[in-house]
């Protein structure tokens, strides 16, 4: 098991979803005083299985005079399994950066990490490594859908700007003393691989094969998720099934 831990705030608040107004507002009741309250939700995916009304969640105080809202949402239980899944988007990005520096991801072995938030081209990516006179760009994409199987998916919407991305990482690995790595980070301990979601974007799926034809890294890890924070556990496969696409 990885050393890799986010703890949540000890002030953390038990709450019930209602509903969603847009795609970054919730609306929950708070167990304890039974308060029906406004909170943000940082993450644009679409995550329906996941919020649905009655579903457990917990959310984080904020303090800030400049937001709207007075609660972050942290993470929420899946009503059909009972596994807490972080819905918080910016999450990944802290843990792997924590993983990276670490050498804790076995896919990124003797890479040293130099920095986050790196732009190269027409984009901004998540992190950069080096190793001897080579750089890598490191794109993070975080996973909450599963099937009964225990197979991630990813994306679980239509994501032209993750298209996108994935195609302008395919061309940063054809130049000389660059690589480039997509990794996949569950957000979830019952994913046991992750795959792209060919029915829910096949461009994006079509993207993800021609990165891998040009040597882009697709990695995969997976995370343990409770009300007292986050722990990355281990390297998951990611599985092209070329003869679907």
């Amino acid at each position: 098991m990885s050393s890799v831990f986010i703890p949540y705030s000890s002030s953390i608040i038990r709450a019930i979803f209602i509903d969603r107004p847009n795609r970054f507002l919730i609306r929950c009741q708070i167990l304890e005083s039974g308060d029906i309250i406004e909170a943000h939700l940082p993450d644009s995916g679409r995550l329906k299985e996941l919020l649905i009304q009655g579903a457990e969640l917990y959310l984080l105080p904020n303090n800030d005079s400049r937001r709207k809202t007075k609660f972050s949402a942290v993470c929420v239980k899946d009503l059909t399994s009972d596994n807490w899944v972080s819905i918080n988007a910016t999450l990944p990005n802290k843990l792997t950066g924590l993983a990276l520096e670490q050498q804790q991801l076995s896919d990124f072995t003797n890479w040293r990490y130099i920095r986050s938030e790196y732009t190269k081209g027409r984009s901004r990516w998540d992190h950069l490594l080096q190793k001897d006179d080579e750089y890598m760009v490191v794109e993070v994409k975080g996973v909450t859908l599963v099937n009964r199987n225990g197979t991630g998916f990813f994306p679980d919407a239509v994501t032209a700007r993750g298209t996108k991305h994935v195609l302008e990482l395919a061309e940063i690995s054809k130049e000389l003393g660059w690589r480039a790595a997509i990794l996949f980070v569950a957000q979830r301990s019952d994913i046991k691989e992750l795959q792209p979601a060919a029915e829910i974007d096949p461009d994006f799926t079509n993207a993800l094969l021609t990165a891998e034809q040009a040597g882009v890294v697709l990695s995969a890890c997976r995370c343990h998720v409770t009300p007292n924070g986050v722990r990355l556990l281990d390297h998951i496969p990611v599985e092209l099934n070329k003869d679907a696409y």
